[in-house]
């Protein structure tokens, strides 16, 4: 319980200050889609994972995988523009072997993220809103969840305003993802959809399904998933969420459970 409080503490105290302010915020998180829409000028949002679990069993293997503190920062430096930071501060991952029953585990940070996400069209998301996204990471992780090389991603958020606080999501994604191996880049591609509403005042629902190819070297695989997720707004400027996945195919990971809130200030 001690432990659980030290977690916890320091994000709940996110809640102390609220300020009046137009009821616009947009995270980022929950969901698998991210959305068009960017940080107000001179605003920062801090969202972050409170716990983000993933389980995966292959022939040889079940791998856990456990993030805490999951964070990224957005701050607006314009009409439509926003500059990004992604981090994870702990990561721990176990490893099962099936065969002999051995298991293996290693904790650590993971790498960082730095994007600009710039709103092309619609930025009020009144109709069709569409986004450019691009990032880099960087590789300032452990071996445990850092991937050893540096990355570049190309995100295309698009959200479509269906009326009745219904809209439809698409984000179209290229990436140079680092090798497994840590030695170099390979293509990667794919793109996520779904629908997102509001059956309730403050509350967002997202149902959403991706499809990622990825040309690994040692292996080229296709990942299926699709999730659940919900944020709950308890002010202007405060949202807590919570959101499942599960693999569809036998590339990707079995379920994923997280927990997370979001703060703008």
């Amino acid at each position: 319980m001690r432990i659980a409080l030290a977690v916890l503490l320091p994000f709940l105290a996110l809640l102390g200050g609220q300020a009046a302010r137009a009821s616009d915020y947009c995270p980022d998180r929950p969901g698998i889609d991210t959305p068009p829409c960017t940080i107000d000028r001179g605003h920062l949002s801090v969202e972050a994972s409170l716990a983000d679990w993933t389980h995966a069993n292959d022939p040889d293997s079940t791998v856990d995988t456990l993030l805490l503190g999951d964070l990224a920062l957005r701050y607006g430096i314009g009409e439509r523009t926003e500059a990004r930071l992604a981090w994870t501060p702990y990561g721990h991952v176990r490893i099962r072997d099936r065969a002999s029953g051995d298991v293996a585990s290693a904790s650590g940070s993971g790498d960082v993220t730095l994007g600009i996400k710039h709103n092309i069209l619609d930025p009020g998301a009144e109709h069709l809103s569409i986004a450019l996204l691009p990032s880099i990471t960087l590789p300032a992780g452990g071996e445990a969840i850092g991937a050893g090389t540096w990355s570049a991603h190309l995100q295309i958020p698009v959200s479509l305003a269906a009326g009745g606080g219904v809209s439809l999501l698409l984000t179209p994604e290229i990436d140079a993802a680092a090798n497994g191996d840590g030695s170099g880049r390979h293509l990667a591609y794919g793109t996520a959809g779904g629908v997102a509403f509001s059956p309730l005042a403050h509350l967002n629902i997202a149902l959403e399904a991706a499809v990622m190819h990825d040309e690994e070297p040692a292996g080229p695989a296709t990942v299926e998933r699709a999730g659940a997720s919900a944020g709950l707004m308890l002010s202007q400027n405060f949202q807590i969420d919570f959101g499942a996945e599960f693999g569809l195919n036998r590339n990707a990971p079995d379920h994923r459970f997280y927990l997370g809130i979001a703060r703008r200030f």
